[in-house]
């Protein structure tokens, strides 16, 4: 796996200035949270203090940070090409923080940003204006590099490496709770930093796609949905794999394969150029042809990278067309309330000859006991 170095965050600060000047706007206003780490290598406690970055369309990159935090900011991978201001306690941060901006600029501003900090800019600055990032300028991350790529692919493999290992995992008798445990600790022994969530979602929980993991205890005849994902090296994973206890009623394997088929198409469908939105349509077209084309209640698919859920997202509306870099997810269910759900997802890279899964572990109906 290629190291991220202080090249590559030049590259990305000069790649930002670029595409904040070619929307209109006279720069970026980074804040703790991941357009930070992503740009400047830095990932401060979010407190009170401001930490802000402004990456002008033209001009130097410079960040503003709490004194008493200047040794964490200057020792980043970043720190050669950002100019760092330190402002102390009991000065009015504002003040410093103003004089990084135009008065009568226009800012795209991280979506991250506490309020009482865009306020007090807004106090110090009435004339100008501020954008949210993810609006404003929604794939400025979603491009990744090949370094990027290759992280987001450890991280799938690591995924795929903890589902295989829970397939070995009784089910029958254990809660929903204990197994989302065993992802988490599973995560982690194959090198995730961050668990970001570990859905089990079993029987008509199933029908939930945000199931919380609770104390019902999983049975013979039980469908369960597994949905699990953090960050590993920075980037993150994001899977799905549907399994069932003991063998499945005819209607609960035609529910399967329909799904199965519906996220093959939509990966299928997969091509630089095609807007976002053709590919949930693609998994929705095979869904709805099925019968079940109600219960198939969200969109198909999200960006991911330094965060699980990011710009550009797969659903109806959506016309941003598909670079080469692009990663998302492909994620079409079918939830059938009170009763159970089927959801299969994979991480994929859209490249110059179609799609490429990050994600391969086998989809098939794996039965567990």
């Amino acid at each position: 796996m290629q190291d991220i170095t202080a090249r590559h965050f030049a590259e990305r600060l000069e790649r930002g200035a670029r595409q904040a000047g070619a929307a209109g706007f006279d720069g970026l206003i980074i804040a703790p949270g991941p357009d930070l780490a992503y740009f400047a290598d830095y990932l401060p406690v979010t407190t009170e203090r401001i930490t802000m970055l402004v990456i002008p369309a033209d001009g130097e990159p410079t960040m503003l940070v709490p004194a008493l935090e200047h040794g964490g900011a200057a020792g980043t991978r970043a720190s050669g090409a950002i100019r760092l201001v330190d402002w102390a306690d009991g000065q009015d941060e504002y003040v410093p923080a103003a004089r990084l901006l135009r008065a009568e600029g226009r800012y795209a501003i991280s979506d991250a940003t506490w309020a009482m900090h865009l306020l007090g800019l807004q106090q110090k600055l009435p004339s100008a204006r501020f954008a949210a990032l993810s609006h404003a300028l929604p794939m400025l991350r979603a491009v990744k590099t090949g370094d990027e790529v290759d992280r987001l692919a450890a991280a799938g493999a690591a995924a795929d490496a903890t589902f295989e290992d829970v397939l070995r995992l009784p089910f029958a008798g254990r809660s929903e709770r204990q197994l989302a445990a065993e992802l988490d600790r599973l995560l982690r022994e194959h090198g995730h930093e961050q668990v970001d969530f570990t859905i089990v979602a079993s029987g008509p929980n199933g029908a939930d796609p945000h199931h919380e993991p609770g104390e019902r205890i999983v049975a013979e005849g039980d469908t369960v949905v597994l949905d699990f994902g953090g960050l590993l090296a920075g980037y993150g994973s994001d899977t799905t794999r549907t399994v069932h206890v003991g063998e499945p009623t005819d209607e609960e394997h035609e529910v399967y394969e329909v799904v199965k088929q519906a996220q093959q198409t939509a990966f299928e469908a997969v091509a630089v150029g095609v807007p976002c939105q053709e590919i949930d349509r693609a998994a929705r077209r095979v869904i709805r042809e099925a019968g079940y084309g109600e219960f198939f209640i969200h969109r198909v698919g999200h960006g991911i990278g330094v965060t699980t859920h990011e710009p550009p997202y797969l659903v109806e509306g959506e016309e941003q067309p598909i670079e080469a870099g692009m990663c998302f997810s492909i994620e079409p269910g079918i939830y059938l309330p009170g009763r159970f759900g089927v959801r299969i997802e994979d991480i994929v890279v859209a490249a110059e000859d179609g799609a490429h899964r990050l994600n391969n572990s086998s989809r098939e109906l794996h039965l567990v006991g």
